[in-house]
């Protein structure tokens, strides 16, 4: 099946894997695989089938999973759009407040903690106040209850991740940087032993294989921009974690600028490495799938 949108892939996998097919991913054609062919979606099924038949029978992937690792996603997904609502809720009720008075502005400029929401929501206003400072208050209201649900919601995700991701992977977020939300995506992008063969696959889904961009002289290589990048941002959080406040890492770091390198140059070598330890955790620790 060749991979498209991923809703539709979950819906049509499920579909065909209950009627007793075996579904398994197949890469995009590439464009040397369509010279002279050209390209429709009879052509790339076509392909797909091809380079399906080419794979050796005894390492065909396992279907993806159901279950927690589909539990897993869905709470991601639901934390996207969380965090988006939450965010523009934020800047409207900052906007609102830097068009008020003084002490509004002031309030704009401050965190906007649980106590500094439930302050501006609990703000009484005058008797004989205008119509537009009542509708301006209002809303301000609305916004800070809002947040504070948006907020709340948010941390139970987070909590709801925490538990499934330790149950699937026992020990993964106990790894330096490696939050619930960054554990919880790289179990869903890993999904199970064996849908990658080695660490370098998995480092290349998650976009952080290198990259040669060597010319003349100069050896080195580029972050690479492929790859999942829900994947390549959890890494990426981890890494800034921990070139941030990990002892070893600062090291690393403070060694590898003495060298030459760039601070870019190192951060895309951190991400490999962390790809690497991801990997063998999760390889580790995850329950294999049987073939339906």
């Amino acid at each position: 099946m060749h991979r498209g949108d991923p809703q539709l892939w979950d819906w049509a996998g499920r579909a065909l894997a209950a009627a007793g097919l075996l579904v398994i991913e197949c890469e995009p054609p590439r464009r040397k695989q369509r010279r002279g062919k050209g390209k429709s979606d009879p052509i790339d099924a076509h392909l797909a089938v091809l380079a399906a038949l080419r794979m050796d029978a005894a390492r065909l992937p396992v279907p993806r999973a159901d279950g927690d690792r589909e539990a897993l996603r869905i709470l991601l997904v639901a934390r996207q759009e969380m965090t988006m609502a939450a965010t523009a809720q934020a800047s409207r009720l900052r906007a609102l407040l830097l068009a008020g008075d003084d002490a509004d502005r002031r309030a704009a400029r401050t965190t906007l903690s649980k106590t500094a929401l439930t302050a501006l929501a609990g703000r009484e206003l005058p008797a004989d106040t205008s119509r537009e400072l009542a509708v301006r208050q209002a809303e301000i209201t609305r916004l800070a209850l809002a947040l504070g649900q948006a907020r709340h919601q948010l941390k139970d995700n987070r909590a709801q991740l925490l538990a499934i991701a330790e149950d699937i992977a026992p020990g993964l977020t106990s790894r330096y940087g490696v939050g619930p939300i960054s554990a919880a995506q790289a179990i869903v992008s890993f999904s199970h032993p064996g849908r990658c063969r080695n660490e370098a696959t998995f480092a290349a889904l998650g976009g952080t294989s290198p990259i040669p961009a060597s010319s003349g002289q100069t050896i080195r290589h580029r972050l690479n921009r492929g790859g999942d990048r829900n994947l390549n941002r959890a890494i990426h959080a981890i890494a800034l974690v921990r070139m941030r406040s990990c002892p070893r890492t600062r090291a690393y770091l403070a060694r590898r600028t003495a060298e030459g390198k760039t601070t870019r140059e190192i951060r895309r070598c951190l991400k490999r490495y962390i790809a690497r330890e991801l990997y063998r955790q999760l390889n580790r620790t995850m329950k294999p799938l049987t073939s339906p």
